[in-house]
């Protein structure tokens, strides 16, 4: 288990930066002058220019890249280029919210769709058919279509929750739940039914093998045959969608921090990338790289203690 562990946080280091070259190019190909944009149409080009190169922006890709990348092991993300704040604060400041859309997402995709599954393939029948209608949904329906839905009916008409906003726990937790109701649907919407499909055959071939039935012959209730010796072993191929889910979750909160206007990671990385402010973009594409990172390693452990074989190895 160590070892493999080991290995994850190994391949996580090229990741980093292969995903931080990438975004660095992509952000300087993005049309524009970051300095023009600073200093306003009326200022001249020796002012444009001496602020390009206070910036450093006249400098080589590279160049600008290494010395970025040499400040960022340090802990040092620089500074915005509009606000001149460090971009390790703005980060600080809107992680907490990414964090909750994106656990909370995750535990909705991981509750509801373990029990749709279960209750699916025990069940059959209807539950079963509506299952697989609301997989092909889940797939075909975009997440920010369903989030204006949910807040035209749930929130405008229904007045049952917030429209938008964030509420920090600190300050009503009661709130601060209320406000992340509807996000957090809108987020695992895809990733419940996915979920519960992906469970519902893997129980089914876990409930025909040779172990469950003799766990029924030993006189053992049916709930715990479901849940101790079913479910733990069909898990394993669960945890692979859930883990492929994250991903998804993390890039789906760009788009819902925008419709219910949460201030995110997301909401600042489309803030700075309309405006050139690239240090700022480095900042956010790292510290969501982490995230999924962070994520994938918990996935790992889990299947360390669902499956000893992985443990050993």
């Amino acid at each position: 288990m160590a070892r493999l562990l080991l290995r994850r946080l190994v391949f996580a280091l090229p990741l980093l930066l292969v995903v931080t070259a990438l975004a660095f190019v992509l952000v300087d190909l993005v049309p524009g002058d970051i300095a023009r944009a600073i200093l306003g149409p009326e200022a001249s080009e020796d002012q444009v220019g001496n602020l390009r190169a206070e910036l450093g922006l006249d400098q080589p890709l590279w160049a600008r890249y290494g010395s970025w990348l040499a400040d960022a092991v340090q802990g040092d993300l620089g500074r915005s280029l509009l606000n001149g704040q460090p971009v390790t604060t703005l980060i600080s400041q809107r992680l907490l919210v990414t964090i909750c859309l994106v656990v909370g997402s995750l535990l909705v995709v991981g509750v509801v769709g373990l029990t749709l599954g279960v209750v699916s393939a025990v069940r059959g029948g209807v539950i079963a058919r509506i299952l697989d209608a609301g997989a092909a949904l889940g797939i075909a329906v975009p997440t920010y279509w369903f989030a204006l839905v949910l807040v035209a009916i749930v929130a405008v008409q229904l007045r049952w929750l917030p429209v938008v906003g964030w509420v920090p726990p600190t300050f009503s937790v009661t709130e601060w739940a209320r406000a992340l109701i509807l996000p957090v649907i809108a987020i695992a919407s895809g990733g419940i039914t996915a979920t519960a499909k992906q469970t519902r055959d893997a129980m089914l071939n876990v409930l025909e093998s040779d172990y469950v039935l003799a766990a029924r012959a030993t006189g053992l209730s049916e709930r715990r045959v479901l849940l101790r010796h079913a479910l733990r072993n069909a898990s394993l191929p669960v945890l692979t969608v859930i883990g492929i889910t994250a991903v998804a979750t993390v890039s789906g909160t760009v788009l819902i921090e925008q419709v219910f206007a949460m201030p995110g990671l997301g909401t600042l990385a489309v803030s700075a990338t309309a405006t050139g402010d690239f240090p700022t973009v480095l900042g956010v594409v790292l510290a969501f790289t982490l995230i999924v990172i962070i994520v994938n390693f918990v996935v790992d452990l889990l299947y360390g203690v669902l499956n000893p074989k992985v443990s050993v190895e």
